[in-house]
């Protein structure tokens, strides 16, 4: 039997489908919000392509971000072809900024994410949102919008290592300080290093 999914990603990559129940990876249990949580405020997404590709652009270094695919967010179509393999998404409907870029291996654990399958296995992906993230939650990977009585989790600019699987058992979890490395997602198959970079 399917249903029909919507999830995000980062409050950046958001996709409607179908999914099979069978092949859902169930969400971790609730645990406590982060110690560290602001909010900056709503913040109008980028909407013409020229804004789009600018928005997706910042979210990674110009050797990467020159070459890479910009794709729109919520259509998913290609608004400028790339050459290297990296994927970069524009800024999204949540209440802060979070564009981001994925290499090869991260687009597939996204894609995984999105469409409640387990990550390939044994393929370790990297990505970067130097202009910053904002999430419904730090522990939910499929959450939509925050708690009740909770907000928006701003995380400053960063770095993510994607599919780490249990790797990083016992590092600091979401709990913890959001401006120090931490497990975003602990205690699922979608756990990932969040490294800050300022």
């Amino acid at each position: 039997m399917s249903k029909l999914a919507v999830v995000c990603f980062a409050g950046v990559i958001c996709i409607a489908g179908t999914s099979a129940n069978s092949q859902s990876a169930a969400p971790a249990k609730a645990s406590p919000p982060p110690k560290v949580v602001s909010q900056a405020g709503p913040v109008k997404p980028p909407a013409t392509d020229a804004e789009k590709i600018k928005s997706a652009m910042s979210a990674a270094p110009d050797f990467v971000a020159q070459g890479a695919t910009i794709m729109d967010m919520t259509s998913m179509k290609v608004i400028k072809s790339g050459t290297n393999g990296w994927t970069c998404f524009p800024d999204g409907p949540s209440p802060g900024v979070d564009p981001m870029c994925l290499d090869k291996n991260g687009l597939d654990w996204a894609h995984a994410l999105m469409t409640k399958q387990a990550p390939p296995k044994d393929k370790m992906g990297f990505g970067y949102m130097l202009a910053g993230g904002s999430d419904a939650s730090n522990t939910d990977p499929f959450a939509e919008k925050p708690a009740a009585g909770g907000r928006w989790v701003d995380t400053g600019p960063h770095v993510m290592v994607l599919n780490i699987g249990s790797k990083f058992e016992g590092y600091l979890t979401t709990a913890e300080d959001t401006k120090v490395p931490y497990v975003m997602f602990p205690g699922t198959p979608y756990a990932h290093l969040m490294l800050p970079v300022r």
